[in-house]
């Protein structure tokens, strides 16, 4: 991860008077562009590297510096502090852990007043969810192939990946990587991940593109819906899309008039919205509920509709 190698960096260059950028580039196994991206983070962060051309030339810190905690402020290790135990909160092991008790006993007067921010990261799948985070890290760290079951509603299959970023996004968690089936980057759920297991097979050297995670790119809204809500289901439509998304009607009714990603989605969100809604538009939405409405009668012995 790109905090883990920051630190890292910064870390060889207060033990060492200078060093290339291929030379850390090597050391992260990270290209000599992505150094040259950290260097600069760094520098915005405040640290005084200094860079050299030619013969003997190479990356410093600034003659004198030395890092003084002063310049994290309470609020800021309280940030620190919280970012750790959302990852603590799916850790597999006891590192995220101990390195906050190291953050603690050396900032003691920084670390004032009750936790404002709990993050917990994990799911009901917590147990499970951890050993696949931790067994990822590890393939991650070591530049090795992974291969597991994946279960999507388009079917079962077996994939063999170059796992490269874990992913936080949407409430759950995911991996990015180069799927050897696919022969293109991919991004998989890692609740729909079963039996997965590190291989002896080396990552092959690619320019790894970062994952589009934006909502357009996702979740590109192509069906316009329409429908109308019962008043109890205020709350329900408020915390998926917000208090603009639907208009009272003179009934106390909700008009409901938004764009939704596919099919599919809106069927089972429709449904978990049991008899509560009247979907108004699009027909063939209308004409699906009415044939699972059918089959569910069917199923639980009432009569045809």
């Amino acid at each position: 991860m790109k905090i883990d190698r920051l630190i890292g960096i910064l870390s060889v260059m207060l033990q060492r008077e200078k060093v290339t950028a291929p030379e850390l580039a090597e050391m992260f196994e990270v290209s000599r562009r992505t150094i040259n991206r950290d260097i600069e983070a760094l520098c915005k962060a405040g640290i005084p590297v200094c860079t050299s051309q030619g013969t003997g030339g190479g990356i410093c810190i600034m003659d004198g510096y030395r890092m003084d905690r002063t310049i994290l402020t309470s609020k800021d290790m309280q940030m620190i502090l919280a970012g750790l135990r959302s990852l603590d909160s799916v850790s597999g092991s006891h590192y995220y852990g101990q390195l906050m008790e190291k953050i603690k006993a050396g900032s003691s007067e920084f670390v004032s007043g009750s936790e404002s921010i709990l993050i917990d990261l994990s799911s009901w799948y917590k147990d499970s969810l951890a050993l696949k985070i931790e067994l990822i890290q590890d393939a991650i760290e070591k530049r090795k192939v992974i291969t597991f079951n994946y279960y999507a509603p388009n079917g079962d299959s077996s994939r063999e990946i170059e796992p490269y970023y874990l992913i936080f996004q949407w409430s759950s968690w995911y991996v990015w990587g180069f799927c050897r089936l696919r022969k293109d980057f991919r991004m998989f759920k890692l609740n729909r991940m079963d039996a997965i297991t590190l291989t002896e097979k080396e990552v092959e050297k690619r320019d790894v593109p970062m994952p589009d995670l934006s909502t357009e790119r996702i979740f590109p809204g192509g069906i316009m819906v329409k429908a109308v809500f019962e008043p109890s289901m205020k709350w329900h439509l408020i915390e998926e899309f917000g208090v603009d998304s639907f208009q009272v009607q003179p009934d106390g009714t909700l008009l409901f008039e938004h764009k939704y990603t596919d099919k599919d989605s809106l069927i089972a969100w429709m449904l978990t919205c049991r008899d509560q809604v009247t979907v108004l538009e699009p027909e063939d939405v209308r004409e699906e509920l009415f044939h699972i409405a059918n089959n569910i009668a069917k199923k639980y012995g009432g009569d045809q509709l």
